[in-house]
């Protein structure tokens, strides 16, 4: 009975948090260009929840996780305007063919350890990005333009909720038991029997379905494309997001994204110093706060719950 109470809690929150922001948008109190950013917040949400499983629950440093986003915007983009297909095919197959990349690329690399799997993953995403590059069809440096704008908030919103559920869930199960042993300790990991090599592929291509279902997204939302906006510091951005909230806290991933999407345009105004305020305040939090925001803790709502019952005993 406790457990359905907690459900139907945070349900009424997810709904209670889309009608808030929903009617805010349509009543213009928040302005369209501010709309848009907050849709852009829950497409970054979705790619730092899908990096954090890979890189902060399972210890592997991805650093092309930017290459998996080109690919489901790519693939998105073509069924939509090529195939004409609806908008959900667009979202699975990008997802899909990601994943599929991710287990080709993921084999042969996933046995590589530290840096030099991230410096795999590094090129990987710049030969994705010279591919996309030099394929005519689908617009090459010129770009992928025409794609329909069927993105919007509902959407964004409750594939970002879908996301970090599903990561959410994975994380607490068996299998997500195993992969942060593999984090703590991959020797320890692979001598108490856990088959390190298949929950690492399992993390990357579950990882890199998310980033491909952002990518398609993001596709549907900018309407245009182009592989210089896939490259390498889009990655780093990806990371950003979750080494500022913590490394193996979906909870520190989702206010680091909120917070570094929205800070960069709130500091506009004051132009040339906005970047500069931008990194001292990145390097400041690694300096004091090196674990991050919430380290691999998770907001809870326990602290509410105890605070209410002390009230009702009184």
């Amino acid at each position: 009975m406790k457990k359905i109470v907690k459900y139907l809690v945070y349900a009424l929150l997810i709904i209670g948090f889309y009608f808030l922001f929903d009617f805010l948008m349509k009543e213009r109190i928040v302005n369209r260009y501010y709309g848009g950013i907050i849709v852009l917040v829950c497409i970054n949400i979705i790619l730092a929840a899908s990096l954090n499983l890979i890189t902060g629950f399972t210890g592997q440093l991805c650093l092309g996780h930017a290459g998996f986003m080109s690919i489901g915007a790519y693939t998105g983009a073509m069924i939509s305007v090529k195939l004409h297909l609806p908008f959900v095919p667009a979202l699975i197959a990008g997802g899909i063919l990601s994943a599929l990349v991710a287990l080709i690329i993921g084999i042969p690399t996933l046995k590589l350890k530290g840096d030099y799997f991230a410096i795999t993953t590094l090129g990987f995403g710049e030969i994705i990005r010279v591919i996309l590059t030099n394929i005519d069809y689908l617009g090459g440096p010129r770009g992928f333009s025409g794609i329909p704008p069927k993105t919007t908030f509902a959407w964004a919103y409750f594939l970002m909720i879908a996301s970090v559920i599903i990561i959410y869930n994975i994380i607490h199960s068996a299998q997500g038991r195993a992969m942060i042993s593999i984090r703590e300790n991959e020797i320890a990991a692979e001598a108490m029997g856990v088959n390190t090599s298949r929950f690492k592929i399992m993390a990357f291509a579950i990882a890199a379905f998310f980033a491909g279902v952002a990518g398609a997204l993001y596709a549907h939302y900018t309407m245009f494309i182009q592989p210089d906006g896939f490259n390498f510091l889009k990655s780093i951005e990806i990371l950003t997001f979750v080494v500022f909230g913590g490394m193996g806290s979906l909870s520190g991933s989702i206010i680091a994204t909120v917070i570094l999407t929205f800070m960069p345009e709130l500091l506009r105004s004051i132009k040339d110093l906005r970047m500069i305020i931008y990194s001292v305040a990145l390097i400041v939090l690694m300096i004091f706060r090196p674990e991050g925001l919430l380290g691999t803790k998770e907001i809870s709502l326990k602290p509410l719950k105890k605070l209410f019952s002390k009230k009702e005993g009184r």
